[in-house]
């Protein structure tokens, strides 16, 4: 009787803490109902596979780019990311459709960000299906994005021309600190086909930008220029931030991003070390607000950053946020912390966890049916341009899911705080 009794106690305490499990993930499940819901809407208002959704205006029109822009890769993506985690057929068919409007990309040379283009999606649909014929897409694209590496610069050039704000002097060897992100591309070509010459180019993009893109601080340029002839440094500038020495909020998460991806695929000590440092800059700036998202520009509004264009600081006060950089730097910071001491991971794990809290509340995930059908509200894009500030934009909702299932593959044997 009394053993019976043990068993029974045993059994309501693994009852108990099973239904704690699904409790406390309810929020996560929450947000990929929302997922479903906006993107049900989304795929229903636009069936032209010329059209890849990126923003809105007018806070309700959709706004579409075409094949080539680099923001196309993201929302076959965010498809994947979904069909990830609710294993639908409706978001693999999806998915797949969309993915295969992309094919003619494997192709393109003109600039970099085919790697953001074609491993969003390709390497989602690989990863989830196995298919051969993405594998051979993804190894041409790599072969496109080769094309543009010079071995006397030592990076991969990533737009055809840089207008610089200030001087108006025009470079014609810009790398920007986006490109980090295209590098995975390369590694998963040397990986599935033998050549190492595709990751050889990524090794020495990530040591040229580690050696010529940071600061003392761990703070990132936006824009290197190189003489394409000696590889000389010409200029350290900014496209998209405030000013040549302000940290553009994004730009630092790609750095996070892309240095944490390089010690995944090399285990060199120097990327860890990098990433470990940019995340720290990024965690630890004085302007970050407590709900962990932050502003357009880690300096905008401060003393000492002087604007090359005309930014007009009353106009944009308080300074708009940017949820982008937030769910680039939430999803880095979760595999961080995976590589890093039982300090610092336990840092870094509970810091993504509270960005990716606050992109979970009502305060960034928009209501379903509003938003344009994106999930993410508060992003900025270009503020140089006047573009796409304070908006929804597709990115931040493919980091995000990203950053969710992470979040879900990490918590399923540590305990919770969320």
């Amino acid at each position: 009787m009394k053993l019976t009794i043990i068993k029974v106690f045993f059994f309501l305490v693994i009852l108990s803490l099973a239904s704690f499990s699904l409790r406390r993930n309810d929020w996560l499940a929450k947000s990929f109902e929302a997922a479903e819901v906006q993107y049900t809407h989304m795929l229903q208002t636009n069936a032209n596979l010329k059209q890849y959704p990126r923003s809105y205006h007018n806070d309700t029109v959709p706004t579409y780019t075409g094949i080539n822009d680099w923001t196309g890769g993201f929302w076959p993506g965010c498809l994947w990311y979904v069909y990830d985690y609710t294993r639908k057929n409706k978001w693999k068919d999806a998915a797949t459709t969309w993915t295969e409007s992309l094919e003619a990309n494997q192709f393109n040379t003109t600039h970099h960000d085919i790697g953001f283009m074609m491993y969003c999606s390709y390497g989602n649909a690989y990863r989830l299906t196995q298919n051969p014929k993405y594998k051979s897409v993804l190894v041409q694209s790599a072969k496109s994005l080769i094309t543009r590496f010079n071995p006397k610069v030592g990076a991969i050039k990533s737009w055809n021309e840089f207008k610089s704000w200030g001087s108006g002097k025009v470079y014609n060897y810009p790398v920007i600190i986006d490109n980090m992100i295209n590098l995975e591309l390369l590694f998963f070509a040397s990986k599935v086909t033998g050549d190492a010459s595709y990751k050889r180019v990524a090794i020495k993009h990530a040591e040229i930008t580690l050696k010529n893109h940071f600061r003392e601080s761990g703070s990132s340029y936006h824009v290197v220029c190189y003489d394409s002839i000696s590889g000389r440094v010409l200029t350290r500038e900014t496209a998209q931030g405030l000013a040549d020495n302000s940290v553009w909020a994004r730009g630092q998460a790609w750095a996070i991003y892309g240095y944490t991806m390089m010690y995944r695929e090399t285990h060199d000590h120097r990327f860890l070390n990098a990433a470990i440092r940019m995340a720290q800059f990024y965690l630890n700036a004085p302007t970050l607000p407590t709900d962990q998202i932050p502003y357009w520009d880690f300096n905008a509004g401060q003393p000492g950053y002087k604007a090359n264009w005309n930014y007009d600081s009353q106009r944009y006060s308080p300074a708009p946020r940017d949820a982008a950089a937030a769910a680039v730097t939430c999803s880095a910071l979760l595999e961080l912390s995976t590589y890093t001491s039982a300090m610092l991971s336990k840092s870094f794990f509970n810091r993504a966890q509270a960005m990716l809290k606050s992109l979970s509340s009502p305060a960034y995930l928009a209501k379903p049916g509003t938003n344009a059908n994106f999930l993410l509200m508060h992003s900025t894009g270009n503020m140089p341009k006047q573009s796409e500030i304070d908006v929804p934009i597709v990115y931040a909702d493919y980091y995000y899911l990203e950053a969710l299932l992470r979040y879900k593959q990490l918590t399923k044997n540590r305990p919770l705080k969320f």
